[in-house]
């Protein structure tokens, strides 16, 4: 089976460095702060549209090109103050990838993502990965998922997309692959649960997922 993960909110908790980063960008163009909770409803879809969230909350008008330069280099030194793997999830990754083949599928812009990976060691569990800014559509496209697959020779029914956001249930229905989806993650709040199918999976740690897999396999 394919495991395709998430990167913030799913494998990482990263919502402290982005909420910081976002208060200084927010400070630079005369907006105030922004807390966690705010932030955790304006990311998921990629730096661009954080930053265009982060302009439209402090008030900002017009273009401003220069911001999300600005912003990626606010992140850069930020990034690594707070942002650790979810408890249980190295432990978690190095059981299922003796079974099962493992991905990773982010928004998120790829220097920022491998620099994290390498610093909490999460890279040693991911060979192939589909970023923010590549030459792919970002999600909820399903064309990073499919990549994945078809380079993993997997398919939909042996494929499973194990997030924390609407975007990554989105992505999921788009592919037509079993969605495994973080309560624990800080996207979960944007789900709207009324959505939910029976054969959704929810998960509350990360070692949840062992034991839904194993289920699974069982049937």
């Amino acid at each position: 089976m394919l495991l395709v993960f998430d990167f913030d909110g799913t494998l990482v908790d990263s919502i402290r460095d982005l909420a910081e980063a976002a208060s200084e960008l927010s400070a630079q163009y005369g907006g105030g702060p922004l807390d966690s909770r705010a932030v955790t409803l304006m990311v998921g879809e990629g730096a661009h549209v954080l930053v265009e969230r982060i302009l439209e909350q402090a008030g900002v008008e017009g273009a401003h090109p220069d911001a999300l330069g600005r912003f990626l280099a606010i992140y850069d030194r930020r990034m690594l103050d707070h942002t650790v793997p979810y408890v249980g999830m190295i432990e978690t990754l190095a059981m299922v990838s003796r079974d099962h083949q493992l991905a990773m599928l982010t928004n998120k812009p790829e220097q920022a993502t491998r620099r994290i990976m390498s610093f909490t060691e999460l890279d040693r569990f991911f060979d192939d990965c589909v970023f923010g800014d590549g030459p792919l559509p970002r999600k909820p496209d399903p064309a990073g998922l499919q990549w994945l697959m078809r380079r993993h020779a997997a398919s939909a029914a042996q494929t499973w997309l194990v997030g924390d956001s609407e975007i990554d249930l989105a992505t999921a229905r788009a592919a037509g692959v079993q969605i495994c989806l973080a309560r624990y993650g800080f996207g979960f709040d944007r789900v709207d649960t009324a959505t939910l199918h029976d054969g959704d999976i929810i998960i509350e740690k990360p070692e949840d997922l062992l034991t839904a897999v194993r289920e699974t396999g069982r049937q």
